[in-house]
Formats: C-alpha cells, sequence, structure tokens
C-alpha cells in the first residue's frame, strides 16, 4: 500500500533488443535511460494527451514527477520483482494488526522500502479505506499491458530472439484434467451433467 497516496506505474524495460541482422544488442550500462529525462518527457507526454482530449490539468500540479530507475536483475529476479504487484493484494489480512471500534482506527505493519525494517502505522477507518480503494482499478482498466517482443502478438520476433541468443525452451508439458473419484470405492467418475444450485425466492 502506498504511503502517498499519489498515482504510480510500475514498469520493467529489457536492458536489450533485438537489432538488425538480427543481432542481440545489451545495454553497455546498468541503465537504459536517465530517470529525470523520463520524469520530464512523461509529465510532458501525459499532459498534452490530456488536453488533446478535453481535460484541463490542474494549476498546481508538481514541475518535475520523480522517477525512481532501479536495476531489479535478470530473469527470474526480474519476475518476482513484477509479481510482486501482479499477483498479490493491497495489504494482507495478516498484516492488518488491530481495528479499535471506539475509536475507529486501523493498525497496520508494513516494509520500508529503503531500510526493509517492519513498521506499524494506525489511521483512521476512512482513511485507511481510501488508500485501499485508490489501488482498485475502475471498469475497462488492465493491470499490465506488455509491448513490444514481450507482447503476445510477437511470437516470431521472441522466436528470432531465441534463435539470436541460441535459447532451446522446453515445451510445456500439458496437463490433464481433473477427475472425480468415488468417494467409496476411489473408482473413477464421469461427469454426466451439473446441476447449478436453485436460485432463492424474490
Amino acid at each position: 500500500m502506498s504511503n502517498s497516496g499519489q498515482p504510480h506505474l510500475h514498469v520493467i524495460v529489457p536492458g536489450a533488443g533485438i537489432g538488425r541482422g538480427p543481432h542481440w544488442r545489451k545495454v553497455k550500462g546498468r541503465y537504459l535511460f536517465n530517470g529525470r529525462a523520463i520524469g520530464r518527457v512523461f509529465r510532458a507526454r501525459f499532459l498534452a494527451a490530456l488536453k488533446r482530449h478535453g481535460f484541463e490539468p490542474p494549476a498546481d500540479l508538481p514541475r518535475s514527477w520523480v522517477v525512481q530507475c532501479q536495476y531489479v536483475g535478470e530473469g527470474l529476479s526480474a519476475l518476482k520483482y513484477l509479481s510482486r504487484y501482479l499477483y498479490r493484494g493491497v495489504i494482507s489480512e495478516r498484516a492488518i494488526v488491530d481495528f479499535d471500534p471506539d475509536t475507529q482506527q486501523v493498525t497496520f505493519a508494513y516494509q520500508e522500502s529503503k531500510t526493509r525494517r517492519r513498521r506499524r502505522r494506525t489511521l483512521s477507518l476512512v482513511d485507511f479505506l481510501w488508500r485501499l480503494m485508490i489501488h482498485v482499478l475502475p471498469r475497462g482498466y488492465r493491470r499490465v499491458r506488455d509491448f513490444g517482443f514481450l507482447h503476445g502478438n510477437a511470437k516470431r520476433t521472441r522466436a528470432v530472439i531465441q534463435m539470436a541468443l541460441r535459447v532451446c525452451i522446453p515445451p510445456t508439458p500439458q496437463r490433464s484434467a481433473a477427475t472425480f473419484r468415488c468417494p467409496d470405492c476411489q473408482t473413477v467418475m464421469t461427469v454426466r451433467s451439473v446441476c447449478p444450485p436453485p436460485r432463492p425466492a424474490t
């Protein structure tokens, strides 16, 4: 859960790409772009898109937007970093330490990103629910999108990259369908039909 409550994006950019030839070209250092330059360019294009669609941005917007460029490793370590934001809820139930019904305050535990220490914070119920709801995507929005050679329709490009890197990915074994066994004799049963539960009377 973000302590600031500000809208933000998490983007993973590969440090390499496919060039002509084809050749696999890697970045020489640990970063592709300068964080401050990204902030200026993204801010300008984002505000221009808002105005193009008829929205007038507030006049008190910050002049500079924060961009944190961080090296997250290769392969599995990068996937683990991304999975924390894709397949984990905003806050787990065990992180909610206490709720006081008299004062309507919620105490929850969190980990500081810089020090990696466990901390506790107490908020009013309204403020806590607000911070929770700003992480819920509006209808029609997607949590993650893929671009470039990571896009679902870029299978041919990924095949070229695999050949350039001499990578052979074994085929994914097919999973067998789930079976239902008789609780008495343990014989595999065949599903003939499914009866939906009765609708409640209105």
